[in-house]
């Protein structure tokens, strides 16, 4: 505030003063000695020329721009911009930095003179603070955004970024951070470094050799042009410009590259670098400014995209000049009243742009197409299509392998074709180029090492005294084996580089370690990894990352069992009384259907009363067994037979299926059939000592802790269950596979109640991680996995029981005998609705003679007579009482003599037939 208020007393007072020239007044500050001061220098004078040679533009005025050259001083950037003020200029380019564009901003908005700057890019530089600050090229959100895009695609995860820790540079590198973070990336450590005046070679040497200790190998280089150029020369000499780096540059490179070009001893160093470039399409503008450049450079300095938005800007401006004019506005400028108030500071100097609020207004409104394509505002005041090309440094030259855009992210085609279609920035659609990498490789880097501390990775191992086979300690850190860490051992191997490691015993040797506080020890870093049987949790996922699980796991219910007491009549057990009952009366059913169904046909069913009954009772029993020798004849009869054979079929089948299972099947000794039932109980429940299982059943299933006792060993399950002090155990599947090898006194009963696995921990975001994943999954596809646990795990096992089922119930059964009841009532039915018709054809009397012969008792006696002949009896019957009402013979004597006929005859069949 000192440096502002002598500032201003210098200044001195000046008067209000209203401009009625012909010349309309704008300036630039620059840092003239600058790549892009220079570039910009020359674009801005030749866009002020091309304006005042086009008579459309600001007809009557002439564009007058003027230079002050900040040189890289803060204090001389502010002395320019209160310069501008005394010669009532309505618009201002600049300033070049960041830095500088925080300060200005202030003035621009207290006296309403708009700022315009194609080179302060700082994301944080908001309209809605700095209202009159309008960035004319896109600002450095979209270029660490393309930036992030790239080490997204590429599938790296933590990223090291090397910049200038001022305004221009750290809230870039802080904009990184978070659109990295929305990529799930990390930006793993920050190498700062002191702004170029203050800055040394041993500064820059200082933080590569920090950056060469820690993991990531992606550096995101954010500077100046000189401070990156010594970079990547000290980079180079500590080794860090090898094969297995991957070096990003932002703008300052593809700058330098365009302007000044890669000198030879740059050409070694920068190869295999990737950098970004604003992206400004083609046109027969752009191409014939190009052609320009040389003669207005001299051939002095080449053209790079910075030149062409210096170029649009001066070309923005006319236009909102020329609007502003032509809408009735004034150029005029008045002393602020409310500056004349502070007591102290003689602020009347600094002129009030009277118009400055329509211009900016009229600047927003811009909708021009200049040397760098569409140039116009989104709403919140960013340029419109921001995009960039993905350059890759070859020797020293440049090679366009892609390009980024706001609307279509990564492509290896000019986004403007994509303009027209709908914005897709999905992974699966962005595609770049091949990339030559440092170390001149296409092999693309893994992105990350071990640190050079010399120290190899302290793996944690959990030290258990049960379960053996899992882990088993032997003697010494390395000579450590079991299955989880013969599989650690088998996938390091399918790591492509090497992996320095030792194992640490993690517990005291008398009992089983706490499995959360291992993983906490990886989260704080105590141990770098830790092996074993790691189940993986929702809680433990929260601190540390998992690989994929090597075997699959899930919580389970033990129980002891015992033997089934056998007895005389086990054999009535896989029915229950009622199957027992309903059974037997459907035997008796279809005896009786049949023989009603055969009897008039089948003279297997015929014959005197007692015969007929043992028939109808043998029958009913033989098709038990299939082995029924009477024959139906009758195609009712055979339907119901067929559907009677199958049911029998069934129930034999289920029979004995239940009957050897009841015979040789171990019965639960508690009622406890699952986590639900053993939940309702009040028994104690044993878990293993270190398993989550404890957490699990009090903070999810809300056991209370009385019921929870800790067991050690396999010996203790065995000898607390078979006390019955604890009715169930509930642990992992695999150790209590493990455990039910030796122990068939026990069982599982019920399903796995959790579904998860165990795997490797590592810290959050560790790459290791990711390429263990990758080799226990080519573990998993080859075999070596499935040996693995055969070697230490397979054993054989006590097979689950169920005794839930031990009898069938009639439930089970009731659809086939519904089924079949239906068939032998439809049967029936048909029989009995055949048999009435063919006895009204019999039996068609007069309704005269029907009265006279009786009751309906008669002739339901009648009716049984008919039923109980046989079929071949009544049809000849009938034949003969056809044959005599045909004769047409009448009289007293023939009638008589037909009816003792008849009567003998009737009198042989029957002998016939009983015979």
């Amino acid at each position: 505030m000192r440096s502002w208020a002598g500032l201003l007393l210098v200044i001195g007072t000046f008067s209000v003063v209203i401009s009625e020239t012909d010349t309309v007044n704008i300036g630039a500050i620059l840092n003239s000695e600058t790549i892009n001061g220079k570039v910009s220098t020359i674009a801005m004078k030749t866009a002020v020329d091309d304006v005042n040679s086009d008579p459309t533009i600001l007809p009557g005025k002439t564009l007058s721009l003027s230079f002050h050259d900040a040189n890289f001083s803060g204090f001389l950037s502010i002395v320019g911009a209160l310069r501008y003020m005394e010669i009532n200029t309505v618009a201002i380019i600049g300033p070049q930095s960041s830095v500088m564009a925080h300060v200005l901003s202030h003035l621009a908005t207290e006296l309403h003179v708009p700022f315009l700057s194609f080179t302060a890019l700082d994301p944080s530089l908001s309209p809605l603070q700095y209202p009159y600050f309008i960035q004319t090229a896109p600002n450095d959100l979209y270029q660490m955004t393309a930036i992030a895009d790239i080490v997204t695609y590429f599938g790296y995860r933590k990223v090291t970024a090397i910049f200038t820790d001022d305004d221009q540079f750290r809230n870039s590198i802080s904009t990184l951070g978070d659109v990295l973070f929305e990529r799930r990336c990390k930006l793993s450590y920050k190498a700062p470094l002191p702004p170029d005046s203050s800055l040394t070679p041993q500064d820059i040497t200082n933080g590569l050799l920090k950056v060469r200790e820690s993991e990531s190998r992606v550096i995101i280089v954010n500077t100046y042009s000189k401070t990156g150029l010594s970079v990547f020369n000290t980079a180079k000499k500590l080794g860090m410009m090898k094969k297995g780096y991957v070096w990003i540059a932002t703008t300052w490179l593809s700058t330098v590259l365009d302007s000044k070009g890669i000198s030879g001893n740059n050409t070694s160093v920068l190869h295999g670098v990737l950098t970004v470039r604003p992206h400004t399409p083609d046109s027969d503008k752009k191409r014939g400014f190009i052609t320009r450049w040389k003669g207005l450079s001299n051939g002095s300095i080449g053209l790079n995209p910075y030149g062409l938005y210096a170029y649009d800007t001066v070309w923005m401006i006319a236009y909102a000049i020329n609007k502003f004019l032509n809408g009735g506005g004034k150029i005029s400028f008045s002393s602020d009243s409310s500056l004349k108030k502070a007591k102290g500071l003689n602020l009347g100097a600094l002129s009030f742009f009277d118009g400055g609020k329509r211009l900016r207004a009229k600047l927003l409104e811009t909708n021009m197409t200049g040397l760098t394509g569409p140039f116009w505002f989104n709403p919140d005041q960013s340029l419109v299509h921001p995009s960039f090309d993905v350059i890759n440094i070859i020797g020293n030259q440049g090679r366009v392998v892609g390009y980024w855009s706001n609307h279509s992210g990564l492509s290896v085609g000019s986004p403007e074709p994509l303009y027209a279609k709908k914005s897709n920035r999905s992974f699966s659609n962005e595609r770049l180029g091949t990339v030559i990498w440092p170390g001149n490789t296409k092999d693309k880097p893994r992105g990350w090492e071990f640190s050079n501390n010399g120290r190899p990775l302290r793996i944690g191992v959990p030290l258990r005294v049960s379960f053996k086979e899992i882990v088993t300690q032997i003697n010494g850190s390395r000579d450590i084996h079991g299955f989880s860490i013969d599989v650690f051992l088998a996938a390091i191997k399918l790591i492509p580089y090497p992996v320095p490691y030792e194992f640490v015993k993690f517990g005291d040797g008398y009992k089983n370690p706490s499995y959360t506080d291992l993983v906490n020890n990886v989260a704080y870093n105590v141990f770098d990894a830790a092996v074993g049987d790691i189940a993986i949790v929702t809680n433990r996922t929260k601190v540390v990352d998992f690989t994929l699980p090597y075997i699959e796991s899930g919580l389970v219910v033990v129980v002891p069992v015992k033997k089934l007491n056998s007895s005389a009549w086990a054999f009535l057990r896989p029915f229950t009384p009622l199957m027992w009952a309903v059974t037997g009366a459907f035997f008796i059913i279809i005896g009786a259907v049949v023989w009603i169904l055969e009897h008039r046909l089948n003279d297997e069913f015929r014959g005197p009363p007692k015969r007929q009954l043992v028939t109808i009772l043998w029958f009913t029993l033989s098709t038990m067994f299939f082995s029924h020798r009477e024959n139906t004849v009758s195609t009712l009869g055979r339907m119901v037979l067929f559907i009677w054979l199958f049911v029998v079929l069934i129930i034999n089948s289920s029979y004995t299926a239940s009957l050897t299972s009841i015979l040789t099947v171990q019965q639960l000794s508690t009622t406890i059939r699952g986590i639900d039932s053993l939940i309702t109980t009040n028994e104690r429940i044993g878990f293993q000592v270190g398993s989550f299982a404890e957490n699990y059943m009090k903070e999810e299933l809300n056991i209370p802790q009385s019921r929870l006792v800790a067991l050690g060993s396999p010996k203790e399950y065995a000898e607390k269950l078979g006390a019955g002090i604890v009715a169930a155990i509930v642990d992992e599947r695999p150790y209590i596979d493990l455990f039910l090898s030796n122990n068939c006194r026990f069982q599982i009963v019920g399903q796995e109640f959790t579904k998860s696995g165990w795997g490797f921990a590592f810290p959050k975001d560790s790459p290791l991680a990711i390429d263990m994943s990758t080799a226990i999954l080519t573990l998993s596809e080859n075999g070596k996995l499935q040996k693995i646990h055969d070697h230490w795990l397979k054993n054989k096992t006590c097979a689950s029981r169920d005794s839930d089922s031990d009898q069938l119930q009639l439930e089970s059964f009731c659809g086939l005998f519904l089924i079949f009841g239906i068939a032998c009532s439809i049967a029936l039915l048909l029989y009995f609705g055949m048999m009435l018709w063919e006895f009204g054809k019999h039996h068609s009397e007069p309704l005269e003679e029907s009265r006279k012969t009786g009751s309906r008792s008669v002739r339901l006696q009648r009716f049984l007579s008919f039923a109980d002949e046989k079929e071949e009896v009544s049809k000849s019957k009938l034949k003969r009482k056809r044959e005599m009402l045909r004769s047409g013979v009448c009289g007293a004597e023939v009638d008589s003599r037909n009816r003792s006929n008849r009567i003998q005859a009737e009198v042989d069949d029957e002998r016939n037939v009983n015979s």
